[in-house]
């Protein structure tokens, strides 16, 4: 790596961590200044305030990550246009793709940490965010749940008058099982209970139908006087269906695919989910034939779509700011200010229709990435070199 190249990167990465603590810091205060009176009467203790934003921060970090990483660029940029270093490299012979290299590998630094981070990492530190939030910041919801449908496995589904959460009780359960979209077995239960100790659900005044189809084909019997015409076309089989009744007064344990914590507020639950566990929960999710899959769906290719958005951005806030402007470097920073608030607006707008159904969740969120890469090849062509 060449001096030119060291100097780029390091001011590059010292000005992006510079814009992340000086965005944190007003967030903080924001926030703290909403968040102060209910602080105040849930009697919080400056340490667990000081955990909450110890989960709070990293999170806000990895959201901000590709704009803070654009600010960082048209910042450093026009720094260097307007000290006119960018018309120095530019005449000594360093092409502009060349000038590129050192934004590029401090992009990839960012994108792969940021990755990882918002991956595996800061979804552990969430479930302890929430958890505040749930607690002390959200407005008490009720825990009861009433006509609850699910699908537990495939060709299994589970229905459930009612479900207090706290207690983890429900009510009226069914339970049915199909095959060939035949119902072929039905449990009941005036009360369903979660044994903590066993880990398996206990069934109260329980009831078992078991429905079996047997088809025995009519037999043809040879006669004379029977066309041959008939034989194509044989008279219906004949179904005999038993239902097999089992009923029991005694407690009944058994074991569902579904666990307790399933019936919880799910309040942005996706933000607790590390990669793995989102990827299986939306495969859990598919195979039940759930509802809201969208907004899980979209958590995920959002943090693929964000590395890449990093580089896109990295490329034009070179491009926007790599002329020397005579109105100094305010401009250039104004400029880059206003584009980074309509990538905001285009993700927010596109990830609204992905999470309403609009549009499918792996090109909605890929869509602002893909408009400003070709905003930014068009610009490229008119950059001066």
């Amino acid at each position: 790596m060449k001096l030119l190249d060291r100097y780029i990167l390091r001011q590059f990465l010292s000005t992006y961590v510079f814009v992340v603590a000086l965005l944190l810091a007003v967030i903080t205060v924001i926030d703290l200044t909403e968040k102060t009176d209910k602080y105040a009467k849930a009697q919080l203790g400056f340490v667990e305030i000081l955990g909450y934003y110890g989960n709070f921060l990293p999170w806000i970090a990895g959201l901000i990550t590709p704009i803070t990483v654009f600010i960082a660029t048209v910042y450093v940029t026009a720094k260097m246009a307007g000290h006119t270093e960018i018309v120095a490299i530019l005449s000594s012979g360093v092409s502009f793709r060349r000038l590129l290299l050192p934004y590029f590998i401090g992009a990839a630094l960012i994108a792969g940490v940021s990755f990882w981070l918002n991956g595996w990492i800061i979804p552990n530190s969430n479930k302890s965010r929430l958890a505040f939030e749930l607690e002390y910041l959200k407005p008490k919801t009720n825990s009861s749940f009433r006509n609850i449908h699910m699908q537990v496995s495939k060709n299994v589904f589970l229905y459930l008058q009612s479900y207090n959460s706290s207690s983890d009780k429900g009510y009226q359960f069914t339970l049915e099982r199909f095959k060939n979209r035949k119902l072929i077995e039905k449990l009941t239960a005036r009360r369903i209970e979660w044994d903590t100790t066993k880990n398996k659900w206990t069934l109260y005044d329980w009831e078992v139908t078991q429905i079996n189809d047997i088809f025995e084909p009519a037999s043809l019997k040879p006669d004379s006087t029977q066309k041959v015409d008939s034989l194509a076309n044989p008279p219906l089989d004949t179904r005999i269906t038993k239902e097999i009744l089992k009923t029991g007064k005694t407690p009944l344990d058994t074991t569902l695919a579904i666990h307790p914590n399933e019936f919880d507020n799910d309040y942005r639950k996706y933000d607790g989910l590390t990669l793995t566990e989102l990827n299986k929960y939306i495969k859990t999710l598919k195979s039940r034939g759930s509802a809201g899959i969208d907004v899980y769906e979209v958590e995920k290719y959002t943090r693929f779509a964000s590395p890449f958005s990093i580089f896109i951005l990295t490329f034009m806030g070179v491009i926007v700011s790599s002329r020397k402007s005579r109105g100094g470097t305010g401009a250039q920073i104004a400029l880059g200010f206003a584009l980074s608030f309509v990538f905001i607006l285009f993700f927010m707008m596109f990830r609204t229709f992905a999470e309403a159904g609009s549009l499918p969740p792996a090109i909605s969120v890929w869509i602002p990435a893909i408009i400003f890469g070709a905003i930014s090849g068009v610009m490229y062509r008119y950059v001066p070199r």
